[in-house]
């Protein structure tokens, strides 16, 4: 029956937009991230739905905030910035089976279309090779974001294979006068 079935849809859309609702809410809770959009954060909540690598983006991205944070109070950049990037930075992974182009400018987009400045939307844009960081909060986006996907176990990578990069890391860094 037609109406049964459109009956059911109706239902199942409710509740998949209220558990992506729950898991933006629960997203910006866990980051410490006030003051977004509500639109902005039921994007969030799509992002549990997505995995890149094998990785769950709005762990991901999660995990970045808080790591960020932790840097940049250390250094004295703006915590409130690398956090708010972080959380939002794969945003535009959510939209990019709608929107044409890389979801790292997609996300920048999304994050000055709802209200993010300026020094929030570079260090979204920048956390990849093709737009220059050039602030501490985008270099910190950077950095995480390799981290978060780098460390063992989140990208189904190997123990053989991380520690094959872990290796190839240190001897780069030690090529560098002063580093230890």
């Amino acid at each position: 029956h037609p109406a049964r079935i459109e009956e059911v849809v109706e239902k199942a859309t409710k509740e998949i937009d209220k558990s992506v609702k729950e898991a933006g809410e629960q997203a910006v809770k866990e980051a410490g991230v006030v003051g977004l959009h509500p639109e902005l954060i039921m994007l969030l909540g799509q992002l549990r739905y997505r995995t890149s690598y094998g990785q769950n983006v709005l762990k991901h991205s999660i995990e970045m905030a808080n790591l960020a944070a932790t840097i940049a109070s250390e250094i004295g950049a703006d915590v409130r910035v690398v956090k708010t990037a972080a959380l939002l930075h794969d945003l535009g992974k959510a939209m990019t089976h709608e929107i044409e182009g890389q979801h790292h400018h997609i996300s920048r987009d999304l994050a000055a279309k709802y209200g993010q400045d300026e020094a929030v939307c570079h260090a979204i844009e920048a956390h990849h090779d093709d737009i220059e960081a050039t602030t501490p909060e985008a270099v910190i986006i950077r950095v995480v974001d390799g981290l978060s996907g780098g460390r063992p176990g989140a990208r189904g990578d190997t123990m053989d294979n991380y520690v094959k990069r872990m290796t190839e890391l240190e001897n780069l860094a030690n090529t560098f006068t002063g580093v230890q």
